[in-house]
């Protein structure tokens, strides 16, 4: 073997292990570089879980959607029209004439009552109108509310959970029934029930007369300071009597105030009959308040606002005035009914939880 071929021996094994020692260079990670993981923590109630932005359910209405909502607003307008036609048509007829003599829309009641409204029926009246708007938006808020965040529990009653909106829409309740009781045995205790409840039978064809009154824009003679006509008694004493009972009574029905162990009373008025009812209710109220507040608004805004807010019979702005306050009032519980003012106050009765 001659002496290059030593050398190329010797130095063979040398340039392989520079090789291994410039491989291992390549391959070994630099210290200054953390290791590449897969994250598994993320910001977030879930930190193991990626919480994507729900999509938004809400969807335009299409052309043709849009142009039949036109097309059915033309035609109710239509029928109203047609309406109002129709009906100013047939009084215009002798016999209708002689009926709106006999009945004009009102009678005297059977028992004479003091004219006008006590200060403390117009506080009830605001309170009652606070409550109910109150009490339908959180009501509408219970129905849709699919994964409530805030919870609330009795103390001692670790089963009666239930949502913080289920919560505020029950406590309203019960100021609501509390005003309502008041009321109640305040027009019976003043004699004013007279103006509420029916006492002759020619309620009814002067509640006829007055409707068809509406309806041609004739409108009947208004003289709710001394008496309401017949149409008004009958809408106040279903709303009273009727419709507030019942409200109460299927709410009670679906609440956890009703015992569970009454097993025969469960069976005899079973919670399906208290849901297929409570709603409907829950929209009368709706159509009651938009009549009623656009007849206030029609038939003498000034002086309805004076005898439901200031006790006058008068044409001032006194009521207007407080009407504008009660409004803000009513705008402010509004803005207030959430979380982050109900919880302090619901911890007062109970314990809230965000689970």
């Amino acid at each position: 073997m001659s002496a290059l071929d030593d050398r190329v021996a010797e130095s063979t094994p040398s340039s392989s292990l520079d090789d291994r020692e410039a491989a291992v260079a390549i391959l070994a990670p630099s210290l200054d570089t953390p290791l590449s993981w897969p994250r598994t923590v993320w910001n977030g109630r879930a930190p193991r879980h990626v919480t994507a932005a729900p999509a938004s359910t809400r969807r335009l209405p299409t052309w043709p959607q849009a142009i039949a909502g036109l097309l059915a607003a033309a035609a109710l307008g239509l029928i109203a029209g047609a309406a109002v036609a129709f009906v100013r048509t047939l009084l215009s007829f002798p016999f209708m004439q002689d009926f709106l003599a006999a009945f004009p829309g009102e009678y005297e009641p059977a028992i004479a009552v003091e004219p006008g409204f006590a200060p403390w029926l117009n506080w009830a009246h605001f309170f009652n109108m606070f409550l109910i708007v109150l009490i339908i938006r959180s009501g509408l808020r219970v129905r849709t509310e699919k994964r409530p965040t805030v919870f609330w529990t009795p103390r001692g009653k670790a089963k009666g959970k239930i949502s913080l909106t289920l919560w505020f829409h029950q406590a309203l309740d019960l100021l609501w029934i509390i005003n309502g009781v008041i009321f109640v045995v305040l027009i019976f205790v003043t004699g004013h029930w007279v103006r509420i409840v029916p006492t002759s039978w020619e309620v009814f064809p002067n509640a006829l007369s007055a409707a068809l009154q509406y309806v041609s824009f004739d409108w009947p003679h208004e003289n709710g300071w001394n008496n309401y006509n017949s149409l008004q008694q009958l809408a106040y004493f279903a709303t009273v009597f009727i419709a507030a009972p019942l409200a109460v009574v299927t709410g009670f029905r679906m609440s956890g105030l009703w015992p569970k162990r009454a097993e025969r009373l469960s069976q005899a008025y079973p919670v399906e009959w208290a849901r297929a009812l409570h709603f409907p209710i829950m929209l009368y109220f709706v159509a009651f308040i938009i009549a009623h507040v656009a007849l206030v608004m029609l038939t003498g805004f000034l002086r309805n606002l004076n005898h439901m807010y200031a006790s006058q019979d008068a044409v001032t702005w006194t009521g207007f005035w407080v009407f504008v306050a009660s409004m803000v009032v009513l705008a402010i519980g509004w803005f207030a009914a959430r979380p982050l003012v109900l919880a302090p106050i619901a911890k007062v009765f109970g314990t809230v939880s965000g689970r």
